[in-house]
């Protein structure tokens, strides 16, 4: 997979989730959570992010169950605002790429992490993952 979030210090371990048979989830996707505690790969802007897919789950293989990293340090990727160093950032996979991440817009619900180096669009940078979903409205 192109894009995939690289763990690079785990600071909690994975934890499992439902996920569906027929589901195809790459190892290091951003993932996005429905009821009930079942996750689903990211295909929006600002999606809910739960986590990242700790190993690859492959459709149709019997699985129903995937790890998960809730928080840790990883390596991803920029969308085309960039991320800065410091700031919140979120999804931007329905604009963007696969898995990208830019700077989370003032008062964004849907924070994946924080930054922490300044890129341009499809440059690597390292960021923590912390998801934070508030409901502001």
């Amino acid at each position: 997979m192109a894009l995939e979030c690289v763990l690079l210090v785990e600071l909690e371990p994975a934890v499992a989730f439902t996920v569906a048979d027929g589901a195809g989830i790459p190892k290091g996707s951003l993932l996005l959570l429905a009821d009930p505690s079942t996750v689903a790969v990211t295909t929006g802007d600002t999606d809910e992010i739960i986590g990242v897919a700790a190993e690859e789950k492959v459709s149709g293989d019997g699985k129903t169950q995937l790890g998960v990293y809730l928080r840790g340090i990883f390596k991803g990727f920029a969308g085309a605002a960039g991320t800065t160093a410091g700031l919140a950032v979120i999804s931007d996979t329905a604009t963007g790429a696969a898995n990208e991440l830019v700077v989370a817009d003032v008062n964004s619900e849907a924070v994946v992490g924080i930054a922490f180096d300044t890129v341009a669009d499809t440059q690597s940078f390292r960021f923590l993952l912390q998801p934070v979903n508030y409901n502001l409205a």
